[in-house]
């Protein structure tokens, strides 16, 4: 399993990347709406702190295979809501 330290980076990165591509988005095209942009970019940066905090408690401290099937769970999550947001920015 990897560790905690690299997926908290993980999601950091593409975080970061949905951003970027955002504010790419809002810079380069004039017609784009300015809130729908700028409420996806909150929605990234929240969803980021939340799967952050969610790193750092897990379920089940004392069962490894309870952690392991959290972190599974987590890094699922963390995949469809990143590409749901990333669907949502292609959208606008």
């Amino acid at each position: 399993m990897a560790s905690v330290k690299d997926l908290k980076k993980d999601i950091n990165f593409l975080a970061s990347e949905l951003l970027t591509e955002a504010y790419v988005k809002q810079l380069l095209i004039e017609d784009v709406d300015q809130e729908k942009i700028a409420q996806t970019m909150v929605d990234a940066i929240t969803y980021q702190n939340e799967l952050i905090a969610r790193t750092n408690h897990p379920d089940g401290k004392d069962n490894p295979k309870m952690v392991k099937a959290y972190y599974k769970k987590l890094r699922k999550d963390m995949m469809e809501k990143f590409v749901s947001i990333s669907e949502s920015i292609n959208e606008i």
